[in-house]
């Protein structure tokens, strides 16, 4: 039977993790008050993050950036977006129409 957690981020009970993403205390936060569902929406939102901060995880630096955004995500304001990212579904803005 799958596990569920009371999800910080859905704001609703959902199927957990099953094991702890990531060793020591965070980790363990993670486990206990973040869903499935969540981890996946942090990991695609993570993978802007590298690309657009251009981080190295193999460096201190790189995984202190990481785990900041990730806290920010789950337990603090969130984690945005880098001020000049731009998704790849928009289009830049609303374009006159000529009739």
């Amino acid at each position: 039977m799958a596990r569920t957690v009371q999800c910080i981020k859905l704001g609703r009970e959902a199927e957990g993790l099953e094991k702890p993403p990531l060793k020591g205390p965070l980790g363990q936060r993670v486990f206990d008050n973040v869903s499935k569902q969540a981890w996946n929406m942090w990991l695609e939102h993570s993978k802007m993050l590298i690309n657009e901060y251009r981080l190295d995880l193999t460096s201190e630096h790189g995984q202190q950036i990481w785990y900041t955004e990730m806290d920010k995500f789950f337990f603090g304001e969130g984690s945005a977006a880098p001020p000049d990212f731009v998704s790849q579904g928009s289009s830049g803005g609303s374009e006159p129409h000529s009739k």
